[in-house]
């Protein structure tokens, strides 16, 4: 488990700093030999936190299992009375001389099971938990040290200095990180695929795309499980590179204010997608979009029926290249006859070539996952857990300003509308959230924010609707006269059908906004963000990201490094007065050694 004897003898002490981060400790190397991001610890905690929930839904699903199986055994029981009374006899021994059919299993009752030294039926082990992209160990050594209830945790990497640095902070955290952590070095691909339906829990967090995992990751996965799952790579999901989004997510990403949860929904159909083929799906119970990056996380199951539905879940995304309208236009639909249901392709075009409201072309992309994203009482339930433990969570402020604002999103309502572009494309003042709101819900439609966006709006309006409240508003605001080609020109050129009303609606504050909680707490501290590679060198290119403190200090400490080598390398080399002390038959050997140039 633990390094050669030359490899810890090697080791210096002064290249080495002691991270502590919640109840595990890792020493880390000063010139960034294994990644480590300090800002990751708002994934780590967030990843503590669903599982703790996840052990105790796996806990409550299989205990209810076993009283329905109990329930079924006592009807099968009270509908024959002789044959009970005979098992009462017999003291739950299965009478061979009767015949019993397929049906009608021998019930043989726990304590009798256990009383002649056999496996007590319903016996649920620990959850295994499979961390595929380990580096340093600390996730893996975190969910060994702070999840109660959890068995063995498997750390892979496939690079020999990380597994080594695993392995090193596997010994430094004592008796409970050796009895639960091992580390592999190996591809997690290979692993995942070599091991299927094996592990409750499988951790995906690589630095950047993690779709060369996901074919194997949710083969991995035991029936019932949970996929974590984070992606870094935010300019291409965002649309910077829509080609490349395609060829690793199988979407088209579409440029909207929407960007962050557009994101997600790609992944979500990405991982689906590659269930699909090995007849599984998945149910999101948590997805969430947080400083640089998006983490899932969803169940994974296996059912070739409830496998077909699995067009029903996504959309097509159609965009206005003028304004802020967007459509949506699912994939497939089903039809319910008697006790049948036929499956049939979406109906289309959603819309027309042209936008109706500003005359513009749409762009087109998608697929995307359309269902919800969250399963609120799962959602509840991790709020509830992070709030009664938080002592436990380093970064507690910012999971809960996350989850807060995730229990009051709409969970039927896909993407959303940014307020502030809404009025910039018609060149008007920006009225408040408040006052929008509450004309949305005057009008009888339900509307909230978006953790994803501090000034996102969640709506299920449709977006005539919406314009017709803008319209309103720049009646009572107005703005100077745009060119007649413009977007907002054409808006405005027509009529608001709706008569809306901007009275304060009860409903125009969230729950979190009237107790005033924080929501979108601000980064601990400056440069709060991606880092660099494991292994790659640190210059002054790097200040922005790391910040001008570091970047100097790591120069100073390699120009220290750089004189001490030159010093020793001069000390090696021989002096003239060396070469002339030599003796005479060695120097002339090493003369006719040395080749003419």
């Amino acid at each position: 488990m633990v390094g050669s004897d030359e490899t810890q003898a090697s080791l210096d002490i002064n290249d080495y700093t002691v991270i502590k981060e919640g109840e595990a400790e890792i020493l880390m190397h000063v010139k960034n030999e294994v990644f480590y991001n300090k800002a990751q610890v708002n994934n780590r905690d967030m990843s503590l936190a669903v599982l703790r929930t996840f052990i105790s839904e796996r806990q409550q699903e299989h205990e209810a299992r076993l009283l329905s199986k109990k329930m079924k055994i006592r009807a099968k029981e009270a509908v024959k009375p002789e044959a009970m009374e005979h098992d009462e006899k017999s003291n739950g021994e299965c009478d061979v001389s009767k015949d019993i059919s397929q049906d009608e299993p021998c019930s043989i009752s726990e304590n009798s099971a256990a009383s002649q030294g056999g496996k007590v039926p319903g016996e649920l082990k620990p959850p295994r938990v499979l961390e595929a992209l380990s580096a340093s160990g600390l996730r893996a050594l975190r969910y060994a040290r702070e999840v109660e209830g959890i068995g063995k945790v498997v750390a892979l990497d496939n690079d020999k200095a990380s597994v080594e640095s695993c392995r090193r902070n596997i010994k430094l955290n004592g008796l409970v990180a050796i009895s639960k952590v091992e580390s592999h070095l190996v591809d997690a691909r290979v692993y995942m695929l070599t091991h299927p339906k094996e592990f409750d829990v499988v951790d995906l967090d690589p630095y950047g795309s993690p779709s060369i995992f996901l074919d194997s990751a949710v083969q991995s996965v035991a029936d019932g499980g949970i996929l974590m799952c984070t992606a870094t790579d935010m300019a291409v999901l965002c649309g910077s590179s829509g080609e490349v989004c395609y060829s690793k997510y199988g979407a088209y990403p579409v440029k909207g204010k929407y960007m962050h949860e557009m994101a997600l929904r790609i992944l979500l159909a990405c991982i689906e997608s590659h269930a699909n083929r090995y007849k599984r799906y998945i149910v999101p119970v948590l997805s969430v979009k947080i400083d640089f990056y998006v983490r899932v996380f969803v169940r994974v199951f296996t059912s070739a029926s409830a496998m077909k539905n699995t067009p029903l879940k996504l959309s097509y995304v159609y965009q206005c290249s003028g304004c802020d309208s967007f459509h949506l236009q699912p994939v497939g639909r089903n039809v319910s006859k008697n006790t049948s249901v036929r499956y049939l392709p979406g109906f289309g075009p959603a819309v027309a070539q042209e936008c109706s409201d500003c005359g513009k072309k749409y762009n087109m992309g998608g697929p995307i996952w359309s269902a919800p994203i969250h399963d609120m009482e799962w959602v509840n339930s991790i709020l509830a857990d992070v709030k009664s433990m938080k002592e436990r969570y380093p970064a507690f402020n910012k999971i809960c300003a996350v989850l807060t604002t995730v229990s009051e999103e709409l969970p039927d309502v896909p993407l959303y509308l940014s307020l502030h572009s809404l009025s910039a494309t018609l060149k008007c003042t920006s009225p408040s959230a408040v006052m929008f709101r509450s004309a949305v819900i005057n009008a009888g439609y339900r509307i909230s924010g978006t953790h994803a966006c501090e000034l996102g709006l969640k709506t299920n309006a449709p977006m005539d609707v919406i314009w017709d409240i803008m319209r309103c508003w720049v009646k009572t605001h107005p703005v100077k006269a745009q060119s007649p080609g413009m977007a907002g020109s054409v808006i405005l050129a027509k009529e608001p059908v709706l008569q809306v009303n901007f009275a304060r609606a009860a409903a125009s504050l969230s729950k979190a906004q009237a107790k005033k909680v924080a929501r979108f707490p601000r980064n601990p501290e400056r440069h709060w963000g991606p880092k660099l590679r494991a292994g790659r060198q640190i210059t002054i290119k790097h200040t922005s990201l790391l910040g001008a403190d570091v970047v100097n200090e790591l120069q100073k400490l390699k120009e220290g490094e750089d004189e001490a080598a030159s010093k020793h390398k001069k000390t090696e080399e021989p002096t003239p007065n060396e070469v002339e002390d030599e003796p005479a038959s060695k120097r002339k050997k090493t003369e006719e050694s040395t080749p003419n140039l």
